[in-house]
């Protein structure tokens, strides 16, 4: 399924969803954070999805990040809480969802970058080399928030 991000877009359409989502901002020991680049818009994103009935949020994001990703995480804190109705998703399916995702900080346990039907590569990717990947301002916001390591998780 196609995906189009709109960021503070006047053209947007209108949302008709909100949907619960997670990502996780996970690094190695040599300070790289993984990141997949999507299947559905090519743009590359820290690993994460919705949370589906019979799940917490964090067993949203373990789930989602050894799908999408081939890596086993533990959630370890909170990077924040990314709501800005100004940022807009709309698939090919006609569902256009206003952004609600949690974005955790999570620790690398196993596994290795293996890509799925959602990410056509997975890296651990170098801080110094994030501005030559093309990453949606919203992701790189939580990116930013994770290598901050703020006192407090954003809200916003």
């Amino acid at each position: 399924m196609a995906r189009t991000e709109y960021f503070h877009d006047p053209n947007a359409p209108t949302p008709n969803s909100i949907v619960v989502a997670a990502t996780a901002f996970v690094r190695d020991e040599h300070d790289r954070v993984l990141l997949i680049q999507r299947t559905d818009n090519g743009l590359w994103a820290l690993p994460g999805g919705a949370q589906d009935f019979g799940e917490s949020i964090a067993q949203t994001i373990v789930r989602e990040t050894h799908e999408e990703a081939g890596i086993t995480i533990e959630v370890t804190g909170l990077v924040g809480i990314y709501t800005d109705p100004n940022h807009i998703i709309a698939y090919s399916d006609g569902e256009v969802r206003q952004q609600f995702s949690i974005c955790f900080r999570a620790r690398y346990l196993s596994g290795n970058p293996t890509e799925s039907s959602e990410s056509k590569r997975v890296a651990w990717i170098d801080r110094t080399a994030l501005d030559t990947l093309d990453i949606h301002p919203s992701m790189r916001l939580r990116i930013d928030h994770g290598y901050a390591n703020l006192s407090q998780p954003y809200i916003g």
